[in-house]
């Protein structure tokens, strides 16, 4: 027996040698598995999302955000055309119910908003509850209730709300400014009247403004649908942080032409605390009139898109004291460039009064710095 085990054992022995020496000696299969390691390596620093895959659902986000979104419903007198005979007594006379031609008939109006404190805050649109007479919130475990109006502002479209309910469920604040085009977002509302409806898209851009669709502009723009009835209502990101109050539409006719807008929360909130605190918005002033540079001018001077030519100075205001003069070509407000100037606009309207500001223009080719005490942005009536 151990001459036959002495028999078996060399030839086994002797073909495990010869394996591993040619294991060894093949460069083809030591250099495959070094190269796959670093081909790996060269596709994951040029895509560093290679092999991630975002969420199959976005039901958190929805059951995170649901909750703060609220149907509107503002019930308006729409006028009516007064029939020519409604004076004459013998026409009353004889249609006894004449006065009910006087009367006017309610309507309601569709819309949405978001709450955004426990204690009844709700922000919308203006344009939502604009001639209301009545305003319904209904929320969305079912209950509803009568809105007190806190306050509007025509300039950017926002109203805020109050209603008397607890067990409110405010939303939860995003980060607009660090939203990137791209980014996948819901859109929560109330449209056509149907009930609370979630729609789905990216961010398309932002700071969208030159649209008339009010006097300060800084909209994220989304391919999310949105149609009549969502005014008012949620923008909010993955994690159902609200992004933004969906406001608009591009209305070219076509239901699905994919273009909405929706005005920044952080905007949105600061213009509630404005009216909820001081019951108007209070915004900065710097008292001038401007337009945008020629091209061909800006170019010559080495400005690009990037600056304003004053062509009126309101007198005794914040600018015509700190020695701006018409002419004055403005580049920029705190070091932060004008462009068209619409972003000069908008940072000096988020200023408050009696606070300073340093303006960058140049005059007769020269460049100057002045310091402007800012006023209060007059009151225009709605």
């Amino acid at each position: 027996m151990k001459k036959i085990i002495d028999y078996l054992i060399w030839p086994a022995f002797t073909g495990l040698l010869a394996a591993a020496i040619a294991i060894f000696a093949s460069p083809s299969l030591t250099k495959t598995d070094s190269d796959n390691d670093k081909l790996n390596r060269v596709v994951s620093a040029a895509n560093p999302y290679e092999g991630w895959s975002g969420p199959a659902s976005y039901s958190f986000a929805v059951k995170t955000a649901a909750p703060s979104v609220v149907n509107i419903y503002a019930r308006k007198l729409p006028s009516k055309r007064r029939y020519p005979f409604i004076d004459d007594p013998l026409f009353r006379h004889y249609f006894n119910n004449a006065n009910n031609l006087m009367q006017r008939r309610l309507q309601s109006a569709l819309g949405s908003g978001v709450i955004v404190s426990d204690d009844g805050y709700i922000l919308t649109n203006n344009h939502v509850i604009d001639d209301a007479v009545e305003i319904v919130v209904l929320v969305h475990d079912g209950r509803e209730a009568l809105a007190e109006v806190v306050g509007r502002d025509t300039e950017t479209d926002l109203a805020v709300l109050k209603v008397d309910l607890d067990r409110l469920t405010p939303a939860t604040l995003g980060e607009p400014a660090k939203a990137n085009i791209g980014d996948v977002v819901l859109a929560i509302g109330n449209p056509f009247g149907v009930g609370q409806t979630v729609t789905q898209g990216i961010i398309s851009a932002t700071g969208r403004y030159g649209l008339d669709l009010s006097n300060y502009e800084n909209y994220i723009q989304t391919d999310a649908a949105i149609n009549p009835g969502n005014s008012g209502g949620a923008l909010v990101d993955v994690n159902g942080a609200l992004l933004g109050i969906n406001t608009a539409i591009l209305d070219d006719g076509n239901p699905s032409v994919g273009i909405s807008f929706a005005i920044p929360a952080d905007q949105a909130m600061q213009v509630m605390r404005n009216l909820v605190e001081n019951g108007r918005v209070i915004r900065g002033w710097l008292g001038i009139e401007a337009q945008p540079l020629n091209p061909q001018i800006a170019d010559s001077m080495g400005l690009g898109g990037n600056g304003v030519v004053v062509v009126g100075v309101y007198k005794n205001g914040p600018a015509h004291i700190a020695g701006l003069k018409p002419g004055d070509i403005i580049t920029h407000i705190d070091d932060a460039p004008v462009g068209n100037g619409r972003n000069g606009m908008n940072q000096i309207a988020g200023k408050k009064p009696n606070e300073a500001v340093l303006v960058d223009l140049i005059r007769n080719g020269q460049h100057f710095r002045l310091s402007a005490l800012l006023a209060e942005k007059p009151v225009i009536s709605s």
